[in-house]
């Protein structure tokens, strides 16, 4: 019988869906911090009074730019899908893992407001099985094979506003690192 693999799962709190997909990404707790994201953001534009990277309340809600600046510094890039073409396995297995964005509905406590906004979320393989690690669910979901993968990828793409990222390892991967993802 097989055995569950432990995976690392942070959950949602306030706006910070970028830090907690980040440190679902590597698997590790403070991979990343918020004072991290924050101080990316102000290196990105750096004499604005009011940052075009994050919420304007200091909640999080980062860009793809953030994004991207932090897997720059874990030796990582981000690779915007285009979403025209087909996704196939030989671009998914090449991947170290997987980031979504899309549209999420904008509450507060249960006061629902009228408008979305984007969320952030990654998904990563385990044992020959692809995982959900969003914040917002309880525990990770798995999603299946490659195949299974696939599909879910491409129903979420046909949505408006749904993009989605490759993280590839910038660096040359030896079995030690290969162990650790």
């Amino acid at each position: 019988m097989k055995t569950k693999p432990i995976i690392y799962h942070e959950k949602q709190s306030k706006q910070l869906c970028a830090l907690h997909t980040l440190n679902n990404l590597f698997q590790k707790a403070d991979t990343f911090t918020k004072t991290q994201l924050d101080d990316l953001c102000l290196q990105l534009t750096p004499n604005s009074w009011i940052n075009p990277h994050r919420s304007v309340f200091g909640l999080g809600n980062y860009d793809v730019n953030v994004v991207m600046a932090a897997l720059q510094l874990m030796e990582c890039d981000l690779v915007w899908w285009d979403k025209r073409r087909k996704i196939t396995a030989h671009e998914i297995n090449s991947s170290m893992g997987l980031i979504l964005n899309l549209p999420s509905p904008s509450k507060v406590g249960s006061l629902l407001f009228p408008f979305r906004t984007k969320h952030w979320l990654a998904i990563r393989q385990f044992d020959s099985v692809y995982y959900n690690l969003d914040s917002k669910l309880k525990s990770p979901e798995p999603i299946g094979d490659v195949n299974q993968l696939i599909e879910h990828l491409t129903k979420h793409l046909n949505e408006d506003d749904c993009e989605l990222f490759l993280v590839n390892s910038t660096k040359p991967c030896t079995l030690a690192d290969a162990e650790q993802m």
